[in-house]
C-alpha cells in the first residue's frame, strides 16, 4: 500500500505559520482541528465541531461542511440526513492555523442546530454570580426552531 500525497503544507516555523501564505493546518493530538461555522450574511454562529484531517479536504475540495464525529468515530457530511447541508462561502484559518471558520449558508429547513434551531448556541449561561449544580441556562425565545428528529 502505497502513502497518500500529503494534503497540507508541513508546518514551518513560527514567522511562516502566522504570517506565511501555506496551508498547515495544526491539528491536536487526536489528529482534529476545531471548527466553527457561521452565517455568511450576518456572522452569526451556527455550530462549532471538530474536523479531521479528511473532513477539512473534502470541505475544501467540495464547497460543503464535512466534519468528524468524536462520539460516533466517524466522517459525517452536515445535513446528510436533514438536507440542511452547510454550503461554504469561504474558509478562513486563524493566525497560528489551530482553527478553522466557515462562511457559510445552510440549505434545507435552514438551521444548523441536530435540535432544530437555527445556531447550536440557543441558551445563555448567567453571569454575575458563581455557578453552582443550580445554575439555570436561559433560553433565547427569539430564535427560531423547527421540528427536530428525536
Amino acid at each position: 500500500m502505497t502513502d497518500s500525497p500529503p494534503r497540507f503544507a508541513p508546518r514551518g516555523d513560527h514567522e511562516s505559520i502566522e504570517t506565511g501564505t501555506a496551508f498547515a493546518p495544526k491539528l491536536d493530538a487526536d489528529g482534529l482541528i476545531v471548527a466553527i461555522a457561521v452565517d455568511a450574511d450576518d456572522g452569526e454562529v451556527l455550530m462549532v465541531a471538530h474536523m479531521n484531517a479528511e473532513a477539512l479536504a473534502r470541505t475544501v475540495e467540495t464547497g460543503e461542511g464535512w466534519f468528524w464525529s468524536r462520539s460516533r468515530r466517524k466522517l459525517w457530511k452536515k445535513g446528510e440526513e436533514s438536507g440542511n447541508v452547510l454550503a461554504i462561502d469561504d474558509i478562513r484559518v486563524d493566525c497560528d492555523q489551530d482553527a478553522i471558520l466557515l462562511k457559510a449558508r445552510i440549505a434545507g429547513s435552514g438551521v444548523a442546530c441536530h435540535q432544530g434551531y437555527r445556531s447550536c448556541f440557543y441558551r445563555s449561561v448567567p453571569t454575575g454570580a458563581a455557578p453552582t449544580p443550580e445554575t439555570t441556562l436561559a433560553f433565547d425565545h427569539a430564535m427560531r426552531r423547527v421540528e427536530h428528529k428525536s
